[in-house]
């Protein structure tokens, strides 16, 4: 690139080109400056430290769904404020904020499609809508999935992404652990298999309920998932915690995750896993 131009009166400083915004990321993990492009043609995963950034619902389900196709229920849904909900702001108003910023009307999508050929019914949280937090609508549509899961006698997977309850909805927001898990209840006696993803984060009432349920409980590498935060246990039982706690690997070490699934193996080891539980329902 030249900088500088030769002119009659010498040497100027030619005009500067910029690079295009957005072209380049740094890795949160190791620092490594990424093109854009190639790390989302690597579904999102650093291409030198393996680290898994953060991805939307609609990256979730172009990652999963055979040809992107996704037959979306329920997306009319919305959340109200029935309890007249305001701290530094009205909860209202920051419902309305997040369905401006991100195109979504709650924070989690659910619908129907195919995984290598396989129906499944399909719900995803996204994070970017107030955390990926559990409201009574979120709540209200992971049940409705439960049933469509149901009628349809299809394999279910949820994907969680969230920061726990939702604590404009209080009480109500808390009555969704309860509803899911009885849901999800349902769901286990009429044999139908519920595969669990636990993405970074997955925290507080979320995973106090539909996310730990699964025939199988996944993870992605170094995902974030508890309730309570590292600071509060420590201080509540005035002691240092271990080295990487509440990280994928540390549970999974500890009997609280069947299996770690790097991303760009998901699709291939989901259908692997949904060939197991449907050949061993023929042979019952």
């Amino acid at each position: 690139m030249e900088w500088y131009k030769r002119t009659n009166k010498g040497l100027e400083p030619s005009e500067k080109k910029e690079l295009p915004d957005g072209l380049w990321i740094k890795c949160e993990d190791c620092g490594e400056i990424l093109y854009k492009k190639e790390l989302d043609r690597n579904a999102k995963v650093c291409l030198k430290c393996g680290h898994h950034f953060r991805m939307s619902a609609e990256e979730y389900i172009r990652l999963l769904a055979d040809d992107g196709r996704f037959d979306e229920f329920n997306a009319e849904l919305r959340s109200t404020d029935p309890l007249k909900f305001k701290d530094s702001k009205k909860y209202s108003d920051r419902l309305k904020e997040a369905m401006e910023r991100t195109g979504l009307n709650e924070a989690v999508r659910t619908g129907c499609c195919s995984v290598n050929g396989m129906p499944v019914v399909l719900a995803v949280m996204d994070f970017s809508f107030i955390g990926g937090s559990m409201g009574s609508v979120v709540g209200e549509k992971i049940c409705r999935a439960v049933d469509r899961a149901l009628q349809t006698s299809s394999p279910l997977i949820i994907i969680s992404a969230s920061g726990g309850a939702r604590m404009q909805e209080a009480a109500l927001s808390l009555m969704q652990m309860a509803k899911t898990a009885a849901r999800l209840a349902l769901l286990s006696d009429a044999g139908i298999p519920y595969i669990s993803l636990l993405t970074d984060p997955t925290t507080g009432g979320t995973t106090a309920s539909f996310s730990m349920l699964g025939d199988l409980n996944l993870a992605e590498p170094g995902a974030l998932i508890g309730f309570a935060g590292p600071r509060v246990i420590k201080q509540t039982i005035g002691q240092d915690l271990p080295e990487g706690f509440q990280r994928a690997e540390f549970l999974l070490q500890h009997g609280f995750l069947d299996a770690i699934v790097p991303r760009t193996e998901l699709k291939k080891q989901l259908s692997q896993m949904l060939h197991f539980f449907i050949n061993r329902k023929r042979k019952d």
